[in-house]
């Protein structure tokens, strides 16, 4: 974690600061990921480092109420998230499309286009393994508008010499970001989760459950050391109380079918949208059976 903002920070160090910063939000990342996105977003801006956070904006609702983040939509089709059914597209959908079609309307990248150049990426791998692995892949994409440099692995960079560069600019080192509910979330970061994600993971889990056919849950299928559904886990250390376990899993996922019934007799422009549903739950304002 930090390689990112380690790229960032000797970059601007070195007086080759990127002229934009990307972000890409999927609308479900853990709280602590958006303290520090916003922390990194006003050191950005006290060095005149422009910085964009994007966002992927689903367009065809057919009969649903519109949703806007990766949290809405495995609700709305009761599903669970890409990584937990063993496939990798969530990242592409929610990060990389998003920040691909705002490059495509930048100003200096269409310039540069005009002019038969390409676009630099720098990419914040760094030459640990894991990230190595990942360079593997990345690298062996054909991506004919752009250039992609990782400085990191250029300077020979390791996982650990990166946290060292952050923690001597002073600033924290940044938490692993991703979604809260991801199926590679670990044990020790559900147990650090607050209580409201906790109650929304119970919900993906009972609402996904009925169609799940090769898989528990978002955790895929039970080992020796954890089981195939987040929720058992929660259930076991206690992280909830299990009368408010049974609440969710016999109430929540029945109230969102009457939610999406109503909203469907409605035009799309009027309907409310799954976020506000969301919210309503997140409020314990859900009405009692």
């Amino acid at each position: 974690m930090g390689s990112a903002q380690t790229l960032l920070v000797e970059l601007e160090a070195r007086g080759e600061a990127p002229d934009l910063v990307l972000s890409a939000d999927p609308g479900a990342e853990k709280p602590e990921t958006y303290a520090y996105q916003e922390m990194m977003a006003a050191w950005m801006a006290a060095r005149g480092i422009p910085y964009e956070i994007v966002r992927y904006v689903p367009r065809r609702f057919k009969h649903w109420p519109p949703y806007y983040s990766i949290l809405a939509n495995v609700l709305t089709n009761a599903t669970l998230p890409s990584i937990s059914l063993g496939r990798h597209s969530c990242s592409l959908k929610w990060k990389v499309a998003p920040q691909d079609a705002y490059l495509r309307d930048w100003a200096p990248a269409q310039t540069a286009w005009s002019r038969g150049q390409k676009v630099v990426r720098l990419i914040g791998y760094d030459a640990s393994p894991a990230d190595s692995r990942r360079y593997a892949h990345a690298s062996a994409i054909d991506d004919p508008p752009f250039e992609c440099r990782y400085p990191l692995r250029e300077w020979g960079w390791t996982r650990d010499r990166c946290v060292a560069r952050i923690v001597s600019a002073g600033l924290p080192v940044p938490p692993k970001s991703s979604c809260f509910f991801c199926g590679a979330i670990r044990p020790d970061e559900v147990r650090a989760l607050p209580s409201w994600c906790l109650r929304l993971i119970v919900l993906i889990e009972a609402r996904a459950e009925p169609r799940l056919r090769s898989v528990e849950g978002l955790w895929r299928r039970s080992t020796k050391t954890k089981p195939g559904k987040i929720t058992d886990f929660i259930r076991a250390e206690r992280l909830l109380p299990e009368a408010e376990i049974a609440a969710i899993r016999r109430d929540a996922p029945t109230n969102l079918i009457r939610f999406q019934d109503a909203a469907s007799l409605v035009p799309v422009s009027e309907r409310p949208t799954m976020e506000a549903w969301i919210a309503t739950f997140n409020a314990g304002l859900m009405e009692a059976e």
